[in-house]
């Protein structure tokens, strides 16, 4: 009895020693655990996704594909997949099952040595302690570091809490983090409409997502989805009717559409991209689940690309066939080959194809395979008519064999029931379309394609505006008294520039009319007439109002500048028109309307308005509410209609009349500069602007006699067709206190009303015609000019016209 005795007190010490021994060790291991309420604030990482103004997806951003879902959205029988799969006894542990803990212990026992992967029994607090707040590593100290987190994570967060945050946590492959991102991912559906069948699966993945790859391991992957099911059967979940029906489907994974709004907004959304980016920096672009509302308008989106692409397309074509895309041997696999060449992604309307065979009687093709197609050749031909153009090429004969050979690799498009051959386009160009009021850009294009250049026309290339700057520099002489009757001369000058050389501007059309309306210098784009108006109102103003337009940061006071000499983009061009179309209120362009953060809350909005208004409790008769709008004017609305006035002009006299053939008012401007290497059109109805720019990117000239009313013009008609479908065109509204008088658009003098060759011209209070004698503005004194070929005119004696050189207002 003493021996047991001793042996029992030895047991109990050793017992007692070994407890102390072992506290001790979990308590160093667990010292510095991390601070498990970290996790009432964790937000994870949740892709930004950028839409358009009608709610289409346009991009999405992100290191991990994730979109957060509340647990109170995951519907029961998805839960119940997942406890089945990883935690059965999920709602009444502490955080450590020690029953599925002792299974894994024997399991890894009976295992031992077979190279078996160990079985870690981890409860779904565990998994979220290991995932969120320690390592992956498979090691004794990590285990024990887990399970005192856990236990103290049960008691710190309620179990749906724990729930919420292993969904969103959870990786399933294929790039998918978080249960609603793979719902969409595996199925292209949100997790409540997912079937028992499906929830099992998407259960089954993150045991090992690659393992059970439903592309890779189908076989896997339904085996492990259907032992989801038993479980769920056996807990009680399901019940056998609805296992046998689950099990016996196939998988039915789908993979999600590709956005077809993304191949034609590639230039918008990158634009919008490297906005987020500056604004609140690469880290919440692609971790913070931004929900970026854009202004973009998909509709004419769609019709800017197409647009922009013929007019590329006519213009680049009209000059000949460059040649193949590349070659490849026909003695192989011309398919393979063929499949070997990347096409443009995003113009999916061409199609590679090798030439098999040229004859002047037709082309034979072999098109290049598309994406999912099972056919392994498919043979077609080129249409004879659609290589007509192909044989302007220098030295490529009158015939079709002498434009192609057998190998060439060249792009083709389906027209019927055959195909037409296109190249593209060495040109490049752009297009935007705002709304005056508010600045919000409807559509962006950056050039023919985004997949050939990244390069942004619309935003990023400074180019010169030429005559598009014109309506500006008129502006300024309207605000210090000019009229829209007043006279200027149109004759030539020779101007020293200060190297030691003559600057000799002159018209596009090399003529010259002696004294002319402002209306005549505008529609008729007179250089000369703009040298003068620009010399008489100053540089310096000049200047001015191209920065307060927002057209150009600094405009060196230069006289060629008058005439669009300096740099500017398309962007800020087509915002600077927008401000003449709205009646003269500033405008600051805008891509994006408003951005949420991961929980709904709007932490920027363009259109900064108020309206007291809007919060009304309830409706009891009381009027619409109006936001206040307290922009500040940079035009006189006065000034702003008799510059839309003119440039009405330029689309009903002068150079762009091809564009009245929309029918609807409409007021514009083309630009063309010197050696035709940049064309550009920007015109506006009361409610939308448009502005269309081409060249190439290295400037050269694009061929004499091209302008932008002969190029870019015919883009803006092409998209504005869409863009005024179905909506009426009301006139440009009258301000307030504007006068019109009938003059003759010749001589600026006042006519009765229906005389011959008279317009109706928008006046000012305080301004009227001339009667007779009609003074003319040089803005040059003698001594100024070099090569002085400017006569005496209308019997104006010197001291009027010196008078006229020095006025600073009051002129007709």
């Amino acid at each position: 009895m003493k021996f047991i005795s001793h042996l029992f007190s030895f047991l109990v010490l050793t017992g007692l020693a070994a407890a102390c021994g072992l506290a001790l060790l979990v308590a160093d291991i667990t010292r510095d655990l991390p601070d498990y309420r970290e996790l009432a604030d964790w937000e994870p990482a949740v892709m930004t996704r950028v839409y358009a103004y009608d709610g289409a997806l346009l991009a999405e951003y992100a290191r991990e594909r994730r979109l957060f879902l509340p647990i109170a959205a995951v519907p029961d029988r998805v839960r119940q997949a997942f406890l089945s799969a990883e935690d059965k006894g999920f709602y009444s542990h502490s955080g450590i099952d020690l029953s599925g803990l002792a299974n894994a212990v024997w399991a890894n026992m009976a295992n031992f040595g077979s190279g078996q992967r160990m079985i870690g029994g981890s409860t779904i607090t565990q998994q979220i302690a290991k995932n969120l707040l320690l390592s992956s590593d498979r090691t004794l100290e990590r285990k024990i570091r887990e399970a005192v987190l856990s236990v103290r994570i049960e008691r710190a967060f309620s179990k749906d809490e724990i729930l919420e945050l292993y969904f969103n946590d959870v990786y399933f492959g294929l790039g998918a983090y978080g249960i609603a991102e793979a719902a969409l991912t595996y199925f292209d559906k949100p997790v409540g409409e997912l079937s028992v069948a499906e929830a099992a699966y998407l259960a089954a993945l993150p045991k090992g997502p690659n393992n059970y790859n439903p592309y890779l391991n189908v076989e896997r992957a339904v085996e492990r989805r259907n032992w989801v099911i038993g479980q769920m059967l056996r807990n009680g979940f399901v019940d056998p009717g609805e296992a046998r029906a689950a099990v016996a489907l196939p998988l039915g994974t789908k993979k999600r559409p590709p956005n077809l709004l993304v191949a034609d907004a590639n230039y918008f959304t990158e634009a919008v991209r490297r906005q987020i980016a500056e604004q609140y920096g690469d880290a919440a672009l692609y971790t913070a689940g931004l929900a970026v509302r854009t202004t973009l308008d998909p509709k004419l989106q769609a019709a800017a690309v197409g647009a922009l692409r013929r007019g590329l397309v006519d213009y680049d074509q009209g000059r000949g066939f460059r040649g193949p895309v590349t070659r490849i041997a026909m003695d192989g696999d011309w398919q393979q080959a063929l499949d070997n060449i990347a096409p443009l992604a995003d113009v999916p309307e061409w199609r590679l194809a090798v030439v098999l065979s040229a004859a002047d009687e037709g082309i034979k093709i072999g098109l290049r395979q598309e994406v999912g197609s099972r056919q392994t050749r498919e043979i077609a031909s080129i249409s004879s008519k659609s290589m007509r153009w192909a044989l302007r090429r220098p030295k490529a004969g009158k015939t079709q064999a002498g434009v192609l050979a057998a190998g060439d690799v060249v792009y083709v498009e389906r027209q019927g029931d055959g195909y037409v051959l296109r190249q593209v386009p060495e040109v490049q160009g752009a297009l935007v379309s705002m709304d005056p009021h508010t600045g919000r850009v409807l559509a962006s294009v950056g050039g023919f394609s985004f997949a050939q250049s990244e390069f942004n026309r619309a935003t990023q290339a400074y180019r010169q505006p030429g005559s598009a700057f014109k309506p500006f520099v008129y502006a300024a002489a309207l605000d210090i008294g000019y009229t829209p009757a007043a006279l200027v001369m149109d004759q030539p000058i020779a101007l020293p520039d200060g190297a030691g050389r003559i600057w000799k501007p002159k018209n596009y059309d090399g003529r010259f009319s002696g004294p002319s309306t402002l209306r005549t210098g505008l529609e008729r784009s007179r250089n000369l007439m703009t040298v003068r108006l620009a010399r008489h109102v100053g540089m310096d103003v000049v200047g001015q109002y191209g920065q307060s337009f927002g057209i150009y940061d600094k405009l060196k006071p230069y006289l060629p500048m008058s005439l669009g000499a300096g740099e500017t983009t398309l962007m800020r061009l087509v915002s600077a028109y927008a401000v003449i179309a709205n009646g003269g209120k500033s405008v600051q362009p805008s891509m994006i309307d408003r951005v949420q953060d991961r929980h709904g809350k709007t932490i920027f909005r363009h259109d900064g308005r108020d309206c007291d208004a809007c919060n009304a409790e309830e409706w009891r008769g009381q009027p619409e509410p109006v936001l206040q709008d307290d922009r500040e004017y940079v035009l006189d609305p006065m000034t702003a209609y008799q510059v839309t006035s003119m440039m009405r002009g330029v689309v009903e006299r002068g150079t762009a009349t091809s564009v009245s053939a929309l029918g609807v008012p409409v007021a514009g401007k083309t630009g063309t500069t010197n050696d035709e290497k940049d064309v550009w059109f920007v015109g506006f109805t009361p409610n939308v602007v448009t502005g269309v720019f081409l060249g190439y990117d290295t400037p050269k000239p694009m061929g004499y006699g091209e302008s932008g009313g002969g190029l870019a013009a015919p883009v803006f008609i092409d998209f504005m067709k869409v863009a005024l479908k179905g909506k009426p065109v009301a006139d440009f509204p009258v301000p307030k206190g504007m006068t019109f008088e009938s003059v003759d658009r010749r001589t600026g003098r006042r006519v009765p009303a229906g005389s011959p060759g008279s317009i109706r011209e928008a006046f000012k209070p305080g301004t009227s015609p001339c009667v007779a004698d009609c003074p003319v503005i040089d803005g040059f004194e003698a001594s100024d000019i070099v090569t002085s070929t400017i006569p005496a005119v209308g019997g104006i004696s010197p001291a009027l016209r010196d008078k006229l050189l020095n006025s600073t207002g009051g002129l007709y």
